[in-house]
């Protein structure tokens, strides 16, 4: 089941969504969930930004001007504002989104620091650190799942294949199927799987499905520079890198997963924000216990935590931003590839929604899910239960 190494009580998050997918919600549910997102958000961008600036100083020696992000216009604004270099390419990309801004999904929610050094002529974007969104969040959770349980669905069409052909003597790559046949012996696996999730059977194999990249650093780094980057890195205190994988093609970086241990004493000595306090409250906890509450969920947690960090040159940041490798456009071109999209499908993607969003209502107690995964519904369905969770009145009115 899936693993988000960038969160605290990591197995309690993953317990809670094994259950939900059995339709199990227990009394204390509401409750976790509401720590789950909000204490482990907080958690993050307090240890993201510790870390950022640790990070950012094994390059620069100076001061960095820090400003927060909410959409992906201020980042791409940023790169496009002072050009360290200049090429045809990067000409080019930056001519395309000046002249036509608006084609650059500008309005994408970003949750996100910017990171600048002082420059005589204006400062000039060196990096980001950033929080991965919670509907994105539960977007790819829902895709390992699925991802996962299409291999399930797979593996037993094939043992089906196999059954035929051993009834019919013949070898199973000798086996020759009608289209249609395939499709029913893929629709008959899917059906066990789903009697198998009704009837609380196992469903999963021992396969770990790891989420890493929850928060995230993206440094310019020129490449000759890179190597002595990666040293520093390597000794930074508090800090280990347990993976590295480069990347070459339409896109060139190095990506990096770095096990970080924070000081949890430290960070969860600063107040937590009236916003988060008033959420918290929201959802039946009391006011003058969240701050309590927030440090006993981090010191009764995991130590470190796991953090993915890119390093790429000026160039290739610009890419993913703005060119053939636009970030916007992978996730677009994730949407409409992924191989399994029935309703099994669609029910994971919106129960996890659901769990996340959840933690944004004020609904003080689940009662029962919403949805069943062995059910079939219209996305129509889904609509009125967020509009309901959220209060939304409908635009129909019954006389």
């Amino acid at each position: 089941m899936i693993t988000i190494t960038g969160y605290l009580h990591r197995g309690a998050l993953q317990q809670l969504i094994r259950r939900w997918m059995y339709h199990r919600v227990e009394p204390g549910d509401a409750d976790a969930i509401r720590r789950l997102v909000h204490f482990n958000n907080a958690y993050v961008s307090r240890y993201l930004k510790v870390f950022s600036e640790q990070l950012f100083g094994q390059l620069h020696a100076g001061p960095l001007i820090v400003r927060p992000s909410r959409r992906k216009a201020d980042l791409k604004d940023a790169i496009v504002a002072h050009c360290p270099m200049h090429n045809a390419r990067i000409d080019e990309m930056v001519a395309a989104y000046r002249r036509q801004p608006g084609m650059f999904y500008r309005e994408t929610p970003y949750h996100g620091i910017l990171y600048f050094t002082s420059q005589e002529n204006g400062p000039l974007m060196v990096g980001t650190g950033r929080i991965k969104r919670s509907r994105r969040l539960a977007e790819k959770i829902a895709r390992r799942i699925i991802d996962q349980i299409y291999v399930t669905i797979k593996d037993r069409a094939e043992l089906l294949a196999k059954e035929r052909a051993l009834r019919a003597g013949v070898p199973v790559d000798a086996l020759i199927t009608p289209p249609e046949e395939m499709i029913a012996e893929f629709l008959g696996a899917e059906t066990r799987l789903l009697e198998d999730l009704k009837h609380d059977r196992p469903i999963f194999t021992d396969t770990p499905l790891v989420i890493q990249d929850v928060a995230g650093v993206k440094m310019i780094v020129p490449d000759d520079q890179r190597p002595r980057l990666l040293e520093r890195i390597a000794r930074m205190e508090r800090c280990r890198i347990i993976e590295i994988e480069e990347h070459r093609g339409r896109y060139n970086a190095v990506n990096l997963i770095v096990r970080y241990t924070p000081d949890r004493d430290a960070l969860t000595e600063k107040p937590l924000s009236a916003a988060l306090v008033q959420r918290m409250q929201q959802g039946g906890f009391d006011p003058a216990r969240v701050q309590e509450r927030f440090k006993t969920f981090v010191l009764s947690a995991e130590e470190h935590v796991h953090l993915e960090v890119i390093l790429c040159n000026y160039q290739e940041m610009l890419e993913s931003e703005l060119g053939r490798c636009m970030h916007e456009d992978r996730i677009e071109q994730q949407r409409i590839t992924q191989q399994y999209n029935g309703q099994l499908a669609r029910n994971i993607e919106f129960l996890i929604a659901y769990l996340f969003a959840f933690a944004a209502s004020n609904r003080t107690a689940i009662g029962s899910l919403p949805i069943r995964l062995w059910d079939r519904y219209l996305p129509d369905y889904f609509d009125e239960v967020l509009m309901g969770l959220y209060q939304v009145p409908r635009v129909e009115v019954m006389e």
